[in-house]
Formats: C-alpha cells, structure tokens, sequence
C-alpha cells in the first residue's frame, strides 16, 4: 500500500481557563499522540483544535506552533458546537497526516476527562 492521507483524533480536558493551563493540556495531548505515532512534522498535513465555548485564554495552536518542526504545520483554531450536555473545558484535535500506514493503525489519544468521550479508545 503507498502513503495516504490519514487521520488522527485526541482530546483532553483543561482544569481552568488560563493559557498556563491550556498550554500544558495542549503540550500533553501532543506529546502523547507524537509518541504513540510517531509523528514526523514533515508528513502533518493539517492541524484543527476546537475548544469548547469555556476556554478562551489562549488558542491552543499557538502553543502547537512553538513545538520543534510544527513551524509550518498548517494550524487552526476553531470554536466547538455548544451542546448543554458537553464536556467543559474540552480541546479536541484533528490531525491530517500523510503516511504509509493504514487508518486501523492510528492510535487515537483521549486524556483526562476526555476519556469519557470515547472510552473506547482511552487506554492509558
């Protein structure tokens, strides 16, 4: 099989609504799904956060961007759906990435309180 687009998803709760904490829950959940996928900036397609309405101290791509090789990783920023029944303080992640591998293989990360959204996929 030869490279495809790819998709990788992850989600982690923050425990208040400061850049202080929002970096370090951004930082986490990327040094997580970096690990388990052995991300190579070069191959990132595409990079959307969406954060839940509650947090709006910093946006989480700009901490992104300062991560060694994410200086030209396209990053985007966007508002998630307010549903009454969210999680609070959520930022979620869509990484788009080129690579040899099947969608199967994609380990998919979901931290902190962010395991409640699929437990499925929360193994730690």
């Amino acid at each position: 099989m030869g490279w495809r687009v790819r998709a990788i998803r992850g989600a982690i709760t923050v425990p208040t609504n400061s850049a202080e904490a929002i970096g370090a829950a951004v930082t986490e959940l990327l040094d997580t799904l970096e690990h388990r996928n052995a991300l190579d900036p070069a191959e990132l397609v595409s990079v959307i956060f969406s954060v839940t309405p509650d947090l709006n101290a910093a946006f989480p791509a700009q901490f992104a961007r300062r991560r060694p090789g994410w200086e030209s990783v396209p990053l985007l920023d966007v508002q998630q759906m307010e549903v009454s029944s969210d999680l609070p303080r959520c930022i979620r992640v869509l990484i788009q990435l080129n690579t040899p591998l099947a969608q199967a293989d994609m380990q998919h990360v979901y931290l902190r309180g962010a395991r409640e959204l699929r437990p499925d996929l929360s193994t730690v």
